[in-house]
């Protein structure tokens, strides 16, 4: 019996700092796919090739992984000061589901480029050389993103020779700036959703010290030593151990319900994607995933962070904003490994390598405020034409 044919959608895959994605203007969706809902959410999966028990994603665009499981939605933007509207969908690899629940920081400086490459600025808004600033709404979690992106006789310079720890090769920098990333209303609420920089979590039948915030995205912070680890851990150290795993969910279960994201436990499940759960230490050498050397003299801490279940293969951008808004605020976990004091950037070891990122932060009548971060990544299109999906899968 003959299936349905497939059916094909405008689509362009591409990289943004250390993910990858499949992005779409919403004008070439299919028309019921236009709109949040089950079919939007269908499509995305099969686009990327989930639910897979193989967990290999063979029949479909995603990579196994938490960094290339991903969908992106851009259009141009009503909202006064924007260029466009950027949503962002987390594909479950083994789950039905996609979750909307936060941004990928990384695929933000993708958005950027993708929004110059689909038509969606105003062409007298880009130069022929210099720097197009894109205005980006993001519509997950409502906030401002500002990506500065470098053209060159009109066109996105995606070449260049900024390097970034996790990518192979070097590309063309581009600058993000996230404004206001604690904002209120925003996926999390306040910068600190308990009121404390530093909080008491019930865990295993004792007590863990961890730093609750939301900044770029509710992140939960805790001591790596606190849970057995050293800070200086790669993949393969956490990433097969099945009982580590499910205490850091456990753990990141019971973050997620004292930050008021979750109402009971059993709702973390279908909330993989946020909050994040990361562990600091201070500064050590260790060997990063490519082989090279860090020292503990080039990096101010160092930072584990996990996406989606799994030790995350470098930095995920929006954790990188937890990170810096954290480390700009002295007495929380983050600017306590870092050394404590005042500062408005650090550099970090991941697994990868290292990575700087700043953040400006200012105590306003008792309460930390934040308006801005800033960190430097690199996107290229690695693939565009037509997506292929059979008619009848969403």
């Amino acid at each position: 019996m003959a299936g349905a044919p497939q059916i094909r959608i405008p689509a362009t895959y591409m990289r943004g700092g250390t993910s990858k994605g499949v992005f779409f203007r919403l004008e070439d969706l299919p028309e019921r796919c236009r709109v949040p809902g089950p079919a939007r959410d269908r499509l995305f999966l099969r686009v990327i090739g989930s639910p897979d028990p193989y967990g290999k994603q063979i029949d479909g665009m995603g990579g196994a992984t938490s960094s290339t499981s991903k969908c992106v939605i851009l259009s141009k933007s009503a909202r006064p000061g924007h260029d466009v509207d950027y949503l962002y969908g987390q594909v479950s690899i083994d789950s039905d589901f996609v979750d909307w629940s936060g941004n990928c920081g990384n695929l933000s400086t993708a958005a950027g480029a993708f929004a110059i490459h689909a038509g969606l600025i105003d062409p007298d808004r880009i130069p022929t050389d210099g720097i197009c600033t894109v205005r980006i709404w993001q519509a997950n979690i409502g906030k401002s993103i500002i990506a500065h992106v470098p053209v060159t006789g009109g066109q996105v310079q995606e070449t260049g020779d900024f390097d970034l720890d996790g990518v192979t090769f070097p590309a063309a920098e581009i600058v993000l700036e996230f404004l206001d990333p604690a904002e209120e209303g925003g996926e999390g609420g306040a910068l600190f959703p308990t009121g404390n920089l530093v909080d008491e979590l019930d865990f295993e039948g004792g007590r863990l010290l961890a730093t609750l915030i939301n900044a770029g995205i509710p992140t939960i912070f805790v001591n790596a030593a606190d849970i057995g680890y050293r800070g200086t851990e790669l993949q393969g150290d956490i990433n097969g151990d099945s009982p580590a795993l499910a205490r850091l969910e456990a753990l990141r279960t019971a973050g997620a319900l004292r930050m008021g994201l979750i109402r009971e436990a059993a709702e973390a499940a279908r909330r993989q994607h946020t909050p994040k759960i990361a562990f600091v230490a201070p500064p050590a050498d260790y060997v990063s995933a490519s082989g090279r050397q860090v020292k503990a003299g080039e990096i101010d801490l160092s930072v584990r962070a996990l996406s989606m279940g799994k030790l995350h293969h470098a930095m995920m951008g929006t954790a990188s904003v937890a990170i810096a808004t954290a480390a700009s605020i002295p007495g929380t976990l983050v600017n306590l490994a870092a050394g404590g004091g005042t500062r408005d950037a650090v550099r970090f070891g991941h697994p990868s390598g290292t990575l700087r990122v700043g953040a400006q932060a200012a105590l306003v009548d008792g309460q930390w405020q934040v308006t801005k971060a800033v960190m430097s990544r690199s996107a290229r299109i690695l693939m565009e034409g037509w997506v292929r999906v059979p008619a009848d899968s969403f």
